[in-house]
């Protein structure tokens, strides 16, 4: 008999949220134009992050009151070195109700840590690419690594012909006048590729020096998809 829904995860709307983010990490490996400046961020002192038994026990207690969906995410989750041992931490929970273990990740190391993941009971990828041409992926990250995603992104795809069942998404944040002409490439990417993928609108946060005038409304990308389909 399933338990009543927690008050604690039931908001004013009376809403159910049964979906939890944790940001495992500050730092990242790339330092994208529109997230991040080249010489990086300064870092939250050590004692204020997370260690690894605080995100545990802090998804035990979401996954007690009816949380069955986690996801992971940064910074760049993949440079935390215990970040496998941290998934099969949260992955043992299945036990307890919880249904999907997702990451967000830009994919550069993903597919060295990938079969171990999978085996700690990783459901969901979602890679950050804004475009698939190799020099335009250094202008707009200010770093190399365009290959080692595209080894991700295939090495998902590998394992799910054998059965893997991670559900692989591919995240475009569209900036006019930079990659608004990569469009077309990812939708058709999606025609051949057992993978989706989300257009992201470019938007403004502190830090990342946000123009308006390269800021593209969903509606414009879907007017430019429809010129074609």
């Amino acid at each position: 008999e399933a338990k009543p829904f927690s008050d604690f995860l039931t908001d004013s709307f009376s809403r159910q949220h049964d979906y939890l983010r944790i940001s495992v990490t500050e730092r990242c490996n790339l330092r994208c134009l529109y997230c991040m400046p080249e010489a990086g961020i300064d870092l939250s002192p050590p004692k204020t992050q997370l260690t690894s038994p605080e995100i545990f026990y802090l998804s035990q207690l979401f996954v007690n009151q009816g949380v069955n969906k986690i996801r992971l995410t940064g910074g760049e989750p993949t440079v935390r070195k215990d970040i496998v041992p941290l998934m099969q931490q949260i992955g043992s929970l299945r036990s307890n109700g919880l249904r999907e273990l997702a990451l967000t990740t830009n994919g550069i190391s993903l597919h060295r840590k990938l079969d171990a993941m999978v085996e700690a009971g990783l459901t969901g990828v979602n890679i950050s690419l804004d475009t698939l041409d190799p020099f335009q992926f250094q202008l707009l990250t200010r770093r190399q690594g365009f290959d080692a995603v595209m080894k991700s992104i295939n090495r998902v795809q590998d394992m799910n012909r054998l059965g893997a069942g991670v559900k692989l998404k591919v995240n475009c944040v569209v900036m006019r006048g930079l990659n608004d002409h990569q469009i077309m490439p990812f939708v058709d990417m999606t025609r051949d590729q057992d993978l989706e993928v989300r257009f992201i609108e470019y938007m403004p946060f502190g830090g990342n020096k946000w123009e308006e005038q390269k800021m593209m409304p969903y509606a414009e990308m879907l007017d430019v998809i429809r010129e074609k389909y």
